[in-house]
């Protein structure tokens, strides 16, 4: 069976941490608002008008799913089951996630947000990248 390159698996694990420093990011300043923080908003205002509300009823569960990214890209790059599985988790309740937005009226943003998730999805269940992990699970026995 062929291995996944290291590149792309790499390109993942940075992909995981990203969205581990957004989330907490995001989770900080809805937590905490008022500061300079809330600058990063402008890129998304609506979302934030949305959120800014909710703060620490968001900004908890931001910081958790921040963590769960963090361990997620750990795992990933040092090949660990955990990690794959971690990451697999968290996308496909991604795509869960955009499913119940095209079913709110969401349908473009929805849409999207299934398209990438779920092309993630496929990417970290190929033979190709479930190999890379569980060879080293082998490995490890």
């Amino acid at each position: 069976m062929k291995r996944e390159s290291p590149a792309g698996m790499t390109a993942i694990g940075v992909f995981l941490f990203f969205g581990a420093a957004m989330a907490s990011l995001a989770g900080t300043t809805l937590i905490w608002q008022g500061t300079t923080l809330d600058y990063v908003w402008t890129l998304n205002a609506v979302a934030y008008r949305q959120l800014s509300p909710l703060g620490k009823t968001v900004g908890i569960p931001l910081l958790l799913l921040s963590t769960a990214l963090a361990a997620a890209g750990v795992g990933w790059l040092k090949r660990q089951v955990w990690g794959w599985r971690l990451a697999v988790v968290i996308i496909a309740t991604q795509v869960l996630g955009d499913l119940v937005s095209i079913f709110m009226g969401h349908f473009v943003r929805g849409a999207i947000g299934v398209a990438i998730a779920g092309a993630l999805l496929f990417y970290f269940l190929r033979p190709a990248v479930t190999g890379t992990f569980m060879a080293r699970r082998a490995i490890a026995k």
